[in-house]
């Protein structure tokens, strides 16, 4: 018996997990393959909500907080993990070709001023000056001083280790196949191996999540419009590796095609293609020709480089593009911690934190009202 089963060991379970069990639950957290190897391994590890800039909004909101609480969290668990996770700020460089994009950087800029946020505007000169090797076309760029990446991988194994040291149980190769309910609520998970008896259910399983919650039983009974409890569907992205060569920039550079994000040993990841093709999780010829095209766009020195490797993932996307945190209609102990797209590295550990004070505090006033998993109901 767990106070919380966690469904899904990416990050955003993994920090339920953490999160949960700090605050003093029994939490079980079933993965069905082994964790962090999901779309959290094909992740970059950018933390990067400015430059991205989403209008203003509760997203925007979120995700400045949660870098914003980057540091002390990557602290925290370093101490109990015993590594290094690998956080970067190191700043990134959002670069133009052409004037209409220098002028929508200016725009962004503007709009993150107003909201409290200075970000540096780059004229060419000033842009060779902080990355000497990006190609002589770029005409400026937009300069973020205090974003950067993290080792998702890292990042992981650490939510992990130190969940396990607050007491967390996680099982891996454990396939959810169901749910034993009794009227409104779930009362055990259902894999495999065994039944997990619980309160409360969280369902973390990123672009399954879909498929997870259509697993419970269906209140009232099913009727051709009724939309899925958890409208989340799959969105592929492919990246390849580059190295071979001496890190020929030391910053993040994002350009209007893709980005470039070096990383602590020396190779360079450069991604990622957005592409509505289901759940096929493979690399294509043409996603990874897409890619090489727009490094060697952005660093001409990168042509040289050797494709090291290249891998493609499933980004758990919604239909509006918000996150899923909060209780799901019709089932008052089933929570949704999904749909974080390409936001889940950054939101994964502040969504830990959100869920475990709703579920363990039972407050999820902090939760914005456009998260809950409601709006599609």
């Amino acid at each position: 018996m767990s106070d919380v089963v966690i469904i899904g060991g990416g990050i955003v379970g993994l920090a339920c997990a953490y999160e949960c069990a700090k605050a003093g639950a029994s939490v079980t957290l079933l993965e069905y393959g082994k964790t962090g190897m999901q779309a959290t391994n094909a992740a970059a590890g950018m933390l990067a909500p400015l430059v991205e800039a989403h209008e203003p909004g509760p997203m925007f909101d979120i995700g400045a907080q949660a870098l914003a609480e980057f540091p002390a969290l990557v602290a925290a668990l370093e101490s109990q993990a015993g590594f290094d996770i690998e956080l970067q700020l190191d700043g990134i460089l959002k670069v133009a070709f052409t004037n209409d994009q220098l002028h929508e950087l200016r725009e962004r800029r503007s709009r993150l001023a107003s909201a409290g946020h200075q970000l540096e505007l780059l004229d060419a000169a000033q842009c060779h000056e902080a990355e000497p090797r990006i190609s002589d076309r770029i005409i400026g760029a937009l300069y973020s001083p205090s974003e950067g990446s993290v080792s998702n991988q890292l990042l992981a194994l650490a939510l992990e280790r130190a969940a396990i040291l607050h007491g967390a149980t996680i099982q891996q190769r454990a396939a959810v196949t169901g749910f034993r309910t009794s009227r409104e609520r779930v009362t055990s998970v259902r894999t495999a191996e065994a039944d997990v008896a619980c309160d409360t259910v969280v369902i973390a399983a990123g672009a399954r999540s879909g498929q997870i919650a259509a697993k419970l039983p269906h209140r009232p009974p099913k009727t051709e419009d009724r939309r899925p409890p958890l409208p989340v569907h799959p969105i592929r992205g492919q990246m390849i590796a580059l190295g071979g060569m001496s890190t020929p920039i030391r910053s993040i550079v994002w350009g209007p095609d893709g980005y470039l994000v070096p990383r602590a040993n020396g190779i360079v990841f450069a991604g990622a293609t957005v592409e509505d093709v289901g759940f096929r999780r493979r690399t294509t010829q043409a996603g990874l020709q897409q890619m090489r095209s727009m490094a060697n766009a952005l660093v001409p020195q990168l042509a040289a480089a050797k494709h090291l490797f290249d891998w493609a993932g499933l980004r758990p996307a919604t239909p509006d593009g918000l996150p899923m945190i909060g209780p799901v209609p019709e089932w008052p102990n089933v929570v949704a911690a999904t749909g974080h797209y390409r936001n889940g590295v950054l939101l994964g550990p502040i969504t830990g934190r959100l869920v475990a004070d709703g579920i363990v505090h039972r407050d999820w006033s902090n939760v914005p009202a456009d998260f809950s998993p409601s709006r599609f109901s």
